[in-house]
């Protein structure tokens, strides 16, 4: 009785078997697999004019993270979007230049909120990146000898919330404390939803780090609402 075989079990024609050593993970697919979108890094490494690099045993050798090359093969083979690690699998997407996965993967929760909602949000606070470096160095200045660092941290919403804590400000330069400003912004976001961009950054870094709000007894009261302490853990 003769046997009909479906379509993922035929080996196209003209389109051999191929090991892949993608950072020192082992794949086996086809040369079709990785053809498949014209235009991607993939069809370029592997296209008849491409010299692409071998392992010492024979293997194509490519040097990128191999934990998700999986689901990018996934894709290719049946279209099938990764349900994990996405993204992960959105940055080798987008070396690759598999621009039909990376749209798909744009429109996932993970991405869209990463990408639309957050990104955007911090790209309407001035000098966003440049305050985290100076938190960062601040807290390693204060480091020696020292389970934690902390860094105080002002954050105003607002031009009428800026020109309120102003005197405060200057208070707290008069003592020679250091303090990093954060705002005004544009844009919906609350004060705690920038401080929590910033506690995840930080982390993101590699760093252990929580915030409260000030309670010094330099500033009045009425000023606590501006002012934060960020308190790097170190041991």
């Amino acid at each position: 009785m003769a046997l009909l075989l479906h379509s993922a079990f035929l080996c196209p024609q003209g389109s051999p078997v191929v090991e892949l050593n993608v950072g020192g993970e082992l794949y086996t697919t086809t040369m079709g697999t990785l053809r498949k979108l014209p235009g991607t890094k993939l069809a370029e490494m592997f296209s008849s004019s491409a010299k692409p690099c071998m392992d010492a045993e024979g293997r194509f050798f490519i040097d990128r993270p191999g934990t998700y090359f999986g689901p990018i093969l996934d894709y290719l083979r049946s279209e099938r979007l990764p349900t994990h690690h996405i993204p992960e699998v959105y940055r080798e997407a987008q070396f690759y230049a598999i621009k039909p996965l990376v749209k798909l993967l744009e429109d996932t929760p993970q991405i869209f909120g990463e990408q639309v909602a957050r990104k955007q949000f911090l790209l309407r606070v001035p000098g966003y990146s440049e305050n985290l470096e100076l938190m960062v160095r601040l807290a390693r200045a204060e480091a020696m000898a020292a389970r934690r660092s902390p860094v105080l941290v002002c954050a105003v919403r607002t031009e009428e919330d800026a020109a309120h804590c102003a005197d405060a400000l200057r208070i707290l330069e008069a003592e020679k404390r250091s303090v990093v400003k954060f705002g005004p912004w544009k844009a919906a976001p609350q004060v705690k939803d920038l401080l929590d961009c910033v506690k995840m950054d930080i982390t993101a870094q590699g760093y252990q780090v929580y915030y409260e709000p000030y309670s010094g007894r330099t500033l009045r009261a009425k000023y606590f609402s501006y002012f934060y302490t960020f308190v790097f853990i170190w041991w």
